[in-house]
């Protein structure tokens, strides 16, 4: 069993940052790759980030490709989502997500296993 757990999430205004965390414990975490997905209310979760498991790669939506940083710290079995020059459209909540097999990096849902609860994140105008 996997578990999960996000923090750091919260409400701030447009152009402000925030620093998720995802803690994992349970079965090995640094042999695979880890996500970032959101859902706003209304609409379907959404890939945000991807890393590979040793950092060496990276994935990002579009629409936060250039604000936000994805990383991860194996010795504390913990990924980070850096959130900066945040806007009103990413309000929602974010999960962080383990892939199921070993392998590469996706932005494709079924390729993750095991799921957080989620931190909300509000950003106001």
């Amino acid at each position: 069993q996997v578990q999960l757990v996000e923090s750091g999430g919260g409400l701030v205004q447009a152009g402000d940052s925030l620093r998720l965390s995802c803690a994992a414990s349970g079965r090995p975490f640094v042999s695979y790759a880890m996500g970032w997905f959101r859902q706003a209310p209304g609409k379907e979760r959404e890939f945000v980030a991807a890393i590979s498991w040793n950092g060496g790669s990276t994935l990002y939506a579009d629409s936060v490709t250039g604000r936000f940083t994805i990383s991860r710290d194996n010795a504390k079995n913990t990924v980070f989502l850096q959130m900066n020059s945040l806007k009103p459209e990413d309000t929602a909540v974010y999960s962080c997500a383990r892939a199921t097999k070993l392998g590469d990096i996706s932005l494709r849902r079924d390729e993750y296993g095991y799921w957080g609860q989620g931190t909300q994140v509000t950003v106001s105008s």
